[in-house]
């Protein structure tokens, strides 16, 4: 943090607290379509639910790709009978270990930070909440902005 010379004991705003907001989202780089869903827990049915959710959105007559990380829940055996029964439609691909650059769902959670988060002052959870819906509405439509930031070359 840079502090010009003539304040001697600057004043930073923060509001303090250990409340979080966990989102469930994926990005589809062909068209940049954004689908997000809230999580106060990630586990297997927070997982399955957005998986549920998902699924309406996949391209007629195609099968949807869904690229992971290695997280627990996204292993868990009580998936297994909803996968089975949807594998025409949904396969779960998982990526190498420590490899999450690979995820382009990762460039769109940094582009939100920078754009809604950075230098910026929330006094509430709910400001914050908000500015980010905000940003993630804009692009639930196919957009370019998605498109470019996760295209595949």
């Amino acid at each position: 943090m840079w502090v010009p010379p003539e304040d001697k004991d600057p004043t930073l705003l923060h509001a303090p607290t250990r409340k979080n907001v966990g989102i469930i989202g994926a990005v589809r780089p062909a068209d940049g379509k954004l689908v997000t869903s809230p999580a106060k827990v990630f586990d297997e049915i927070s997982f399955l639910e957005f998986l549920m959710a998902l699924l309406p959105h996949r391209r007629r007559g195609r099968r949807m790709i869904v690229v992971l990380d290695n997280a627990r829940w996204h292993h868990s055996i009580g998936l297994e009978p909803w996968l089975y029964e949807h594998r025409e439609r949904i396969r779960l691909v998982f990526l190498p270990p420590y490899s999450p650059e690979l995820n382009p769902i990762e460039r769109v959670w940094k582009l939100t930070r920078r754009l809604c988060t950075h230098n910026r002052y929330f006094p509430t959870l709910d400001e914050l909440v908000d500015a980010v819906t905000a940003q993630f509405a804009a692009w639930a439509s196919p957009n370019d902005t998605l498109r470019r930031l996760c295209a595949i070359t």
